[in-house]
C-alpha cells in the first residue's frame, strides 16, 4: 500500500506503534478472548496507559491532540488481529459512546465520564436499540421523566456492545410523548444505580470477544445534571455521532478486508497445487487481483468521506457511501479469502473463518446497508 497524501510522518509513526501493540499484546490473546466472550478489562487500561483511547481528543479533556486520521488508523490497525469484536468494543469507547460527551457535554461531564473513558478507568456503552426499535431511533420507547432535580428512566435496551461490564451508558430517551424526534434526549447513566441491571448477556454468532447485553431500566433515577445537551435535542446529537459511527467503521471495514487480503496472498503464494503456487492459476490469480482493487477504491472513499468529516462537514450520502461500500467490501473478501483457503480456512484454527464471520455483523451495525441506500436515495432527491 502506497503512502497516502492524508498521512503525515507522525501519522505513519502512530500506524507503527499501534501495529506493535496489536502484535504483541492483543492478537496473541484473541483466541483466549473469543473463548471467554469478552475481553479482559486490563487491555482497556493499557491502551489507555499508551493513549491510544485519546488519539483524537484534545489534550484539554485527556486526548492527545491528534487529528481525526489518528483515530481512523487506529480502527485499522485493529482489525488486524484478526478479530471483529475487540476492536468493535474499542470503537464504541472511543467513537461512539464519547464523542457526544466531547461535543455536548459540559465540563463537569467530561471530568466525570470522557476523562477516566479515554485513561481506560471506565468503560462506556452505546444505548439506542431496544426489543421493537433499531434504525428508528425517533420511535423509541425508553422513557425519562422528570421528578425535580431528577429524571426517573424505565424501558429496555439491546444488542448494546460492552452492556454487561460497562460503567456508564450513554442512553438515547424519550422525555416529551408525542413529539417523535423532537422529544428524544440523551442521559448519561451510571450502571450501578439502582434499577439498572444486566436482564441477560448475548450469544452471538461472531464478534465473540466483545460482550453485548440485554439491559433493563427500572425507575432509574439520575440527577439533571446526567442529562447530555439540550432536552428535545437529543435526536440531532445521536444523530451527529452516527454519522462518526459509520466512518469509523468504514475504517475498521477497510482493515479487515486488507489483512484478510493480505493472509489469502501469502497463502496463495506458498500452497501448491498442480505442481505450482496456487495464485498461479488464473482463476486465483484474477480474484486477489479483484479484491485488492475494490479494497483500494472502498479505503479511498472511506479516506476522502473522512477528509471532510475531520473539517466538520457532515456528508450524510457520502458517509452512507463509505460505510455501505467498505463494510460490502470486508465481507466479499473474506468470504472470497476463506473460499482461496479452502478446507483449511474453514477450520476453527485459521482466523480467516473469524473474519468471516465478524464482518458480516459490520454490514448491520451502525446502520444496515438498506439503511444506508435508504439514506443515499433520500439525499439523491428520491
Amino acid at each position: 500500500m502506497t503512502k497516502h497524501p492524508f498521512f503525515t510522518e507522525e501519522h505513519e509513526e502512530v500506524r507503527k506503534t499501534i501495529r506493535k501493540f496489536v502484535e504483541k499484546e492483543v492478537t496473541p490473546h484473541i483466541e483466549e478472548w473469543e473463548e471467554n466472550g469478552e475481553f479482559p478489562l486490563h487491555i482497556l487500561r493499557r491502551m489507555g496507559d499508551l493513549g491510544l483511547l485519546g488519539l483524537s481528543y484534545p489534550e484539554e479533556v485527556g486526548g492527545q491532540g491528534g487529528d481525526y486520521f489518528m483515530s481512523m488508523i487506529l480502527a485499522e490497525e485493529l482489525s488486524r488481529c484478526g478479530a471483529g469484536g475487540f476492536p468493535m468494543a474499542v470503537a464504541v469507547q472511543i467513537g461512539m459512546a464519547t464523542p457526544p460527551i466531547w461535543k455536548f457535554g459540559t465540563k463537569e461531564q467530561q471530568e466525570k465520564f470522557l476523562l477516566p473513558a479515554i485513561r481506560g478507568e471506565k468503560l462506556a456503552a452505546l444505548g439506542i436499540t431496544e426489543p421493537n426499535h433499531g434504525s428508528d431511533v425517533a420511535s423509541i420507547q425508553t422513557r425519562a421523566v422528570r421528578d425535580g432535580e431528577e429524571w426517573a428512566i424505565n424501558g429496555s435496551k439491546t444488542f448494546i456492545t460492552n452492556g454487561p461490564r460497562a460503567d456508564f451508558i450513554l442512553l438515547v430517551t424519550r422525555t416529551s410523548p408525542g413529539k417523535g424526534y423532537k422529544g428524544i434526549s440523551l442521559f448519561l447513566v451510571e450502571t450501578d444505580r439502582p434499577g439498572f441491571s444486566v436482564s441477560r448477556k448475548l450469544d452471538k454468532v461472531g464478534m465473540r470477544s466483545s460482550d453485548t447485553a440485554e439491559l433493563i431500566l427500572e425507575d432509574v433515577r439520575v440527577p439533571h445534571a446526567n442529562l447530555l445537551g439540550e432536552e428535545g435535542k437529543g435526536f440531532y446529537h445521536i444523530m451527529w455521532e452516527l454519522q462518526g459511527e459509520r466512518v469509523i467503521a468504514a475504517a475498521g471495514a477497510v482493515g479487515m478486508a486488507q489483512h484478510a487480503y493480505e493472509l489469502a496472498l501469502h497463502y496463495a503464494k506458498t500452497r501448491q497445487t498442480f505442481g505450482r503456487p496456487i495464485g498461479q492459476h488464473q482463476v486465483v490469480g484474477h480474484l486477489l487481483a479483484t479484491m485488492a482493487t475494490r479494497i483500494e477504491a472502498a479505503r479511498q472513499l472511506t479516506y476522502a468521506t473522512a477528509f471532510h468529516f475531520a473539517k466538520g462537514e457532515v456528508l450524510a450520502k457520502q458517509i452512507s457511501m463509505a460505510k455501505l461500500e467498505a463494510t460490502r467490501v470486508a465481507y466479499w473478501v473474506t468470504d472470497r479469502a476463506l473460499q482461496i483457503f479452502g478446507g483449511s480456512g474453514y477450520m476453527a484454527e485459521n482466523p480467516i473463518q473469524r473474519m468471516w464471520r465478524d464482518s458480516r455483523l459490520y454490514r448491520i451495525g451502525g446502520g444496515t446497508d438498506e439503511i444506508m441506500k435508504e439514506i443515499i436515495a433520500k439525499e439523491m432527491g428520491l
